[in-house]
């Protein structure tokens, strides 16, 4: 690997050195572990770098560039998605593909870490670790290369560096129309998880993260004074009605399994507090574990409001909009990630990962093909504080790259031996 990043600072409170090979795990194979070691401060560089130029959904140009360039010097051949926001590489030979995923963008927040490799662009900031992610994946492609150059890569290893995982529509979609997923037998990504301390990670099979999609709801209706209410459409009590009975009824009308979360986050109707408004506005989230649940809200949830809207004589409006599916883990592509993961870090390091309802569309990609996700711990060992991820303070102990290298280059290798998914 070659790089010409400056090489970081080791004064940072984050900065930490570079793992060694964890005890009770296995060697990688071609003595990468030594490659993986002596190239351990270029890849923070790369990581530091991104996390200074972040870029929003679907803007991602400059550190699509980036990833592209490194992995061309490494003798790779890399292209870039149409727009030029996102890199699909394919590492050695073979009918059997293995895809591997990392997201680019970054979110409009500011950074509020004091570190040397703090933003450099107002209002954006790495606080999901998609950095991180990037420069796992690159790692890792870079790492298989080197097995490739000496035949040793038994099969092919795909690279997605998708964009747009942050917002609605996603990039995932694109990078599969690109012809991302051709030929591809499964997939994998890890994201980061600031719940786990650096050096282990979290799997499971079967829901992992759950579908997200939102609704909004416009009521419309004869306003007046409050001193009269039954000479108007009482639109505040007819949002009321609906930010109440709605999430209560779909709870009755849903299997109580599948998962269901419906949240209200915004809700707006007038301005003086003795006026009965004309218009009113809500709006909120709708989260599902089960896909067929999924499948069915839409219809189910908009006759619910309708239906709760009738009696109060307001006319209703509900628009709503898909967002990703569910994140569902394939019971044998979890098996190989997990036996992986244990011979990459040691088994003890392997825990079950808790079942999350945030959105992720990763899911897009498992429509398709089997697959996992992995969550990779990142907050450095007895941490008291453990900044979450989308808040402006989130951060990782960068010895999660490391790890992370050799659980991917562990997974595409079991992976490639699997046979038939």
């Amino acid at each position: 690997m070659t790089s010409a990043l400056t090489l970081p600072s080791n004064s940072s409170p984050m900065a930490s050195s570079w793992p060694e090979t964890p005890p009770g795990a296995d060697p990688l194979p071609g003595q990468l572990d030594r490659w993986l070691a002596a190239r351990g401060a270029e890849l923070v560089a790369v990581r530091r770098h991104i996390h200074a130029h972040p870029e929003l959904s679907h803007q991602e140009f400059e550190t699509a560039s980036l990833v592209a360039r490194e992995l061309a010097v490494a003798g790779l051949t890399p292209r870039l998605l149409p727009k030029g926001n996102g890199v699909i590489c394919d590492v050695g030979e073979g009918d059997r593909v293995i895809a591997l995923r990392a997201d680019l963008d970054a979110l409009p927040l500011p950074d509020g870490k004091d570190v040397p490799y703090r933003s450099t662009v107002d209002g954006v900031a790495h606080a999901c670790g998609h950095d991180v992610h990037t420069t796992i994946l690159l790692g890792t492609g870079l790492a298989l290369a080197q097995l490739a150059e000496r035949d040793e890569l038994p099969g092919r290893v795909r690279l997605l560096f998708q964009p747009g995982e942050e917002c609605i529509p996603s990039g995932a979609p694109e990078v599969i129309s690109a012809g991302g997923l051709k030929d591809v037998a499964a997939i994998y990504a890890l994201h980061c998880a600031p719940q786990l301390p650096v050096g282990l990670v979290g799997v499971r099979s079967g829901p992992f993260t759950a579908a997200a999609d939102t609704i909004e709801v416009n009521l419309r209706g004869r306003g007046g004074h409050t001193a009269r209410p039954h000479l108007t459409t009482d639109l505040v009590h007819a949002m009321g009605r609906v930010i109440v009975d709605v999430p209560s009824l779909l709870d009755r009308r849903v299997d109580a399994r599948a998962g269901v979360s419906m949240v209200w986050g915004r809700a707006h109707a007038g301005e003086a507090y003795n006026a009965i408004p004309a218009v009113a506005n809500l709006k909120g989230t709708v989260r599902i574990l089960n896909r067929e649940a999924w499948r069915e809200a839409p219809e189910l949830i908009t006759k619910l409001i309708h239906d709760v809207v009738a009696a109060t004589g307001a006319e209703v409006e509900v628009t709503y909009t898909r967002g990703v599916p569910p994140v569902i883990n394939d019971r044998m592509a979890t098996a190989v990630v997990a036996g992986a993961a244990g011979a990459a870090l040691g088994p003890d390091r392997v825990v079950e990962a808790e079942i999350s309802m945030g959105g992720e569309d990763f899911a897009f990609y498992l429509e398709q093909v089997p697959g996992a996700m992995i969550r990779l711990g990142t907050t450095p060992q007895g941490a008291e504080v453990k900044p979450d991820i989308h808040q402006s303070t989130f951060d990782v102990d960068e010895k999660a790259i490391g790890y992370g290298v050799r659980v991917m280059v562990h997974t595409a290798l079991a992976a490639l031996a699997a046979g038939t998914f």
